[in-house]
């Protein structure tokens, strides 16, 4: 995997290794910082179920100005925390070791400017963040990964995007 664009053009990045593992094609990540693109100078930004970081990292690289990054997995956390290392990108992210449901509740009231959300695929845990945010917005824009057949509640206003069996879905909020 490497940054596709930004400051951190063509560095390479590690993903975390497993089965189960199933990290954002280069494709679709640039699809999906192509839409974000412009709300991403100066941005705060969290990175739900992180992995290796390419998401926030992305991101980072293309002006954003600051990750939080949230993963529970410790393979997964020490992988990302190598490649913020690498990138010396240390200064401008924060990396949380928690639940990602039990982080956002905690935080309640704190608001990013976008959240980037790339759940595990065969659960639920896409459904239960698109309708945590419609009750309770996180940030002004959620931007979430998930697989086609996925079945989210899902406002009219919604913006999707498909890329063979995977949707990249975008809610904003006013607040």
């Amino acid at each position: 995997m490497r940054i596709i664009a930004g400051r951190w053009k063509g560095h390479r990045i590690s993903p975390p290794r497993g089965r189960d593992v199933r990290p954002t094609t280069d494709r679709v990540r640039e699809a999906w910082m192509s839409v974000i693109g412009p709300e991403l100078p100066g941005a705060r930004v969290v990175d739900l179920f992180a992995g290796s970081g390419a998401l926030g990292l992305e991101a980072l690289s293309r002006s954003a100005e600051h990750i939080t990054f949230v993963e529970r997995a410790g393979a997964a956390r020490r992988v990302l925390e190598a490649n913020i290392a690498m990138l010396g990108a240390g200064s401008e992210v924060e990396v949380v070791s928690d639940d990602v449901f039990r982080f956002l509740r905690r935080g309640s009231g704190t608001m990013w400017d976008i959240a980037l959300a790339d759940p595990p695929y065969g659960g639920d845990l896409a459904a239960r963040l698109v309708t945590m945010f419609r009750e309770e917005p996180f940030a002004r824009l959620l931007c979430v990964e998930h697989r086609r057949d996925d079945a989210l509640d899902l406002p009219d206003d919604a913006d999707q995007r498909r890329y063979g069996d995977t949707v990249l879905t975008f809610l904003h909020t006013d607040r």
